[in-house]
C-alpha cells in the first residue's frame, strides 16, 4: 500500500524559526527611527561673533542664549530671518524657520559681554539685546556614564570566570569555584592509537608483574575463586629514562578498564587545601569509573617523607596533600576496584607509611636495560629509519652500554640528523658511532683555538690513559682515543669495560691507575703536572672514600659501611664516625691513590717508547681507535688467554659491556 503524501507547508511564515538576533535588530531600528524623528526640521547654522555682530549692530537680533558658559545660541527677528532665508546670502539662507537660527563658540562670558555691549552701542536703535545663561544637560551621557563602570567591572569578571574556567578548572564545565577538582587525564578503550606492551621493549620481569594486574581486571573471577586479592597499588621504580611512564601507558592501552593519569605536580597549589581537595576528587572519580587504574607520575612531588620538606612550616600544604593521599589509598572508607600505579625515580625519599603493604603492596624496578635489551629498545626505535641493510643491531646495543631507553631513541634521532646533514639516503653504522660520540662527549668544536704546547700536553696525556688502560689486566678495554675539543673536554678516551654485577679490589685498583695515567703521564713527559687532571682527580678521590668508607675494602678501618641507602643522612648534622675514624679514612683513601698513582707510573715508565708513538700518532691524526693501540702495544693479556682457547670454550665466555667512561682533560 503505498504512503499518502503529506501536503506541503506553503506557508513562508510558518518556516521562519525565532532567532535572538531579531530582538537585536528591532532595538537598533527604534533606536535609529527615534534619533530621526525627534530631530528638529532643520540644524541652527554654525557662525561666528563677526557675523553676529553686524546683526546686532543692524538691530535684528531678538535674543541669545549662552548654554553652559561656551555655546551662544542666537535667536533673530521674524521679519530678518524670512528676508535670510528668501534672500541670496549662501551663509545664511540655510537658517531653519523657527528656534535656533545661528550659534558660535564664545572664549569667555565676561569676553562675551563686553563685545556685545560694544556692538549693542553701536546698533542703529541702540535698544540692548537680550542675554539669558542656561546648563543643560545630556541625559543619555549622564545615565552612560554612570552605567558604563558598572558594566566593564561585570564584564571583566564574566572574562575572569571563562579564563579560569578554562584554565585553572581544565575544561569540563570547571571553574573558579571548582579548583580543588582533579584534573585527571582519562584514556579508555576508545584511544585511537593506545600504547600496548608491544611497544615497550625489554622490562620482560616488570611487564610481568604489570600484566597480572591487567589480568586480574579482565579476568577477575579467577582471582576471587581461589581467595586471591588484587594489590592495591604498584610502585614503579627506576632512573630517569628506563620506561616507566611509558609501562604506564601500556598498562591504559590493554587494559579495558578507565585508565586516570595525573602529575604529582598537579595536586600542589598555592591555595591552601587545594591539594588534598584533588585528592578527594580524584578517588572519587575513580570509584565512579570501578575497576579503573589511576596513574601517578613523579608522585615524590607530594610524597616526600614528613619532617623532610624543605619548608618548616606547621601546617605545610604538600603534608595535607599526603595525609589525604594516604587516608584515600588505605582509610576507613574502601576503594573497591581502584588500582593506584606511581613512578618515581628518587624512592629513598619517599614517605614510609606511602611505601607500606596495603598502600604500594608491590615495588618494581625499572633498570637500565641490558644488551639482549638494548637491542630489542633498538628494534622498537629503528623502525621508522631508513637504514643501511648491513646495519648491526647486536653491535649498536655493545656499542652503547649503560644507555636507557630514552638515551637510545636520542641516539637513533641523532643518527638521523647526522645523516640528513651529510645529504645520505640511509643511516650507516658510521652515523651512529658519530651519534654516540657527540651524547656522551658532546659537540666537537675544531675551532677551539689551542696552541701547539697546550695540543701536545693533551696529546700525552691522553695516550697516558690509553697506555695504562691497555696493559693492566682489569682495566676497561679502550675503544677510541682522541684530542679533538667536545663539550668542556679538551680531550677523551671511550673504554667498553666488562659488563658485571660485582667488582673486586683488584679491578678498582687498576681502573683508577688507568685514570690517573693522564696526571702520571705529564709529570714523566714533560717533569710538570697542568689542571687538566681536574675530572680524573675528582673521580679518583670519590672512588677511592667509596672504597674506605662504604665498600669495607681497607685494613685498617676494617670492614665497615657508612654508606646510608635510606636517605637519612642527608638530614643529619654529625658525622656517623668520630674524629679519628674520619682521620684513618682520608689516610687510607690517600694511601690507595699513591699506590694508584705507583701502579700507572710503573706501567708507563716500563713501555715509555709505546706512550711516545701513541702521542705522536695522536698528535698527527688526533683520533686513534683500538687497532692503532694493539699494533704499538701488542694483544693484552686477556685477548691473549682469549686467543689460546678452543671456540667452544670462548663462545662459553661471552664478554657484555656496561657504562662507557670518558677520561676527560679540563
Amino acid at each position: 500500500m503505498a504512503k499518502k503524501e503529506q501536503p506541503k507547508n506553503n506557508n513562508p511564515f510558518q518556516q521562519l524559526r525565532f532567532n535572538i538576533f531579531w530582538i537585536y535588530g528591532l532595538i537598533a531600528v527604534f533606536i535609529v527611527g527615534w534619533s530621526l524623528l525627534s530631530r528638529e526640521s532643520a540644524d541652527p547654522v554654525k557662525s561666528d561673533w563677526a557675523t553676529v555682530e553686524s546683526l546686532v549692530e543692524r538691530g535684528e537680533v531678538e535674543r541669545i542664549r549662552v548654554v553652559n558658559r561656551e555655546t551662544a545660541e542666537v535667536f533673530l527677528k521674524k521679519e530678518a530671518a524670512d528676508s535670510y532665508r528668501t534672500g541670496e546670502q549662501s551663509s545664511l539662507k540655510r537658517i531653519p524657520a523657527t528656534g535656533v537660527h545661528l550659534y558660535f563658540t564664545i572664549p569667555s562670558v565676561d569676553a562675551f559681554r563686553e563685545d556685545l555691549k560694544q556692538a549693542e552701542a553701536q546698533s542703529e536703535g541702540g535698544a540692548p539685546v537680550a542675554v539669558t545663561y542656561e546648563n543643560e544637560k545630556n541625559d543619555w551621557l549622564d545615565i552612560v556614564g554612570s552605567i558604563l563602570p558598572w558594566v566593564l567591572i561585570v564584564g571583566f569578571w564574566f572574562f575572569l570566570m571563562r579564563s579560569m574556567a578554562r584554565g585553572v578548572g581544565g575544561g569540563g564545565g570547571a571553574g573558579i569555584m571548582n579548583v580543588g577538582k582533579a584534573r585527571a587525564q582519562v584514556f579508555d578503550k576508545d584511544n585511537k592509537k593506545p600504547v600496548t606492551f608491544k611497544d615497550v621493549a625489554g622490562l620482560e620481569e616488570a611487564k610481568i608483574e604489570i600484566m597480572e594486574i591487567v589480568d586480574f581486571l579482565k579476568h577477575a573471577e579467577k582471582y576471587r575463586e581461589l581467595g586471591a586479592k588484587i594489590p592495591k597499588g604498584a610502585l614503579l621504580v627506576g632512573p630517569p629514562g628506563t620506561g616507566k611512564t611509558l609501562l604506564a601507558k601500556a598498562v591504559a592501552g590493554e587494559a579495558n578498564v578507565p585508565f586516570l593519569s595525573i602529575s604529582g605536580s598537579d595536586f600542589v597549589e598555592m591555595f591552601v587545601g587545594v591539594g588534598a581537595s584533588r585528592v578527594r576528587d580524584l578517588f572519587e572519580q575513580a570509584k565512579q569509573k570501578a575497576p579503573c587504574i589511576v596513574f601517578i607520575d613523579e608522585i615524590d612531588a607530594i610524597g616526600r617523607a614528613r619532617g623532610k620538606n624543605a619548608g618548616f612550616s606547621g601546617n605545610d600544604e604538600r603534608e595535607n596533600t599526603l595525609n589525604q593521599l594516604l587516608t584515600e589509598m588505605d582509610g576507613f572508607q574502601t576503594n573497591a576496584g581502584v588500582i593506584v600505579l606511581a613512578a618515581t625515580n628518587r624512592a629513598d625519599i619517599l614517605d614510609k607509611a606511602l611505601m607500606r603493604a596495603g598502600r604500594f603492596d608491590r615495588q618494581i624496578e625499572v633498570g637500565l636495560p641490558d644488551i639482549k635489551e638494548r637491542e630489542e629498545v633498538f628494534e622498537v626505535h629503528l623502525r621508522p629509519l631508513k637504514l643501511d641493510p648491513q646495519l648491526d643491531r647486536g653491535f649498536l646495543a655493545r656499542q652503547t652500554p649503560g644507555f636507557s631507553g630514552a638515551d637510545i631513541a636520542n641516539v637513533c634521532n641523532e643518527a638521523a640528523l647526522i645523516a640528513a646533514r651529510h645529504d645520505k639516503k640511509l643511516i650507516t653504522k658510521e652515523d651512529f658511532l658519530a651519534a654516540i660520540d657527540r651524547i656522551i662527549g658532546g659537540l666537537e668544536r675544531k675551532n677551539k683555538i689551542i696552541t701547539e704546547n697546550e695540543k701536545r700536553k693533551i696529546a700525552y696525556h691522553e695516550a697516558g690513559h690509553a697506555t695504562v688502560s691497555w696493559l693492566l689486566e682489569h682495566a676497561s678495554p679502550l675503544i677510541k682515543v682522541t684530542i679533538i675539543p667536545r663539550g668542556k673536554a679538551l680531550g677523551a678516551a671511550w673504554y667498553l669495560p666488562e659488563e658485571r654485577q660485582i667488582t673486586t679490589r683488584e679491578q678498582l685498583m687498576d681502573e683508577m691507575a688507568s685514570t690517573l695515567g693522564g696526571r702520571v703521564s705529564e709529570q714523566l713527559t714533560f717533569g710538570e703536572i697542568s689542571t687538566g687532571a681536574l675530572n680524573d682527580l675528582e673521580r679518583v678521590t670519590k672512588q677511592a672514600y667509596a672504597m674506605v668508607a662504604y665498600y669495607g675494602m681497607s685494613d685498617k678501618v676494617g670492614n665497615l659501611s657508612y654508606y646510608d641507602s635510606t636517605g637519612q643522612s642527608d638530614m643529619a648534622f654529625t658525622k656517623p664516625y668520630a674524629n679519628e675514624t674520619a682521620e684513618a679514612i682520608d689516610r687510607e683513601a690517600r694511601a690507595l691513590i699513591d699506590t694508584a698513582y705507583a701502579m700507572a707510573e710503573k706501567v708507563l715508565t716500563e713501555h715509555s717508547d709505546g706512550l711516545k708513538q701513541l702521542a705522536e700518532l695522536l698528535l698527527e691524526r688526533e683520533v686513534i681507535f683500538t687497532e692503532d693501540v694493539e699494533r704499538i702495544l701488542g694483544k693484552r693479556k686477556k685477548d691473549l688467554a682469549a686467543s689460546e682457547k678452543s671456540p667452544e670454550e670462548q663462545a662459553e665466555t661471552p664478554v657484555e659491556v656496561i657504562a662507557p667512561e670518558s677520561a676527560t682533560i679540563e
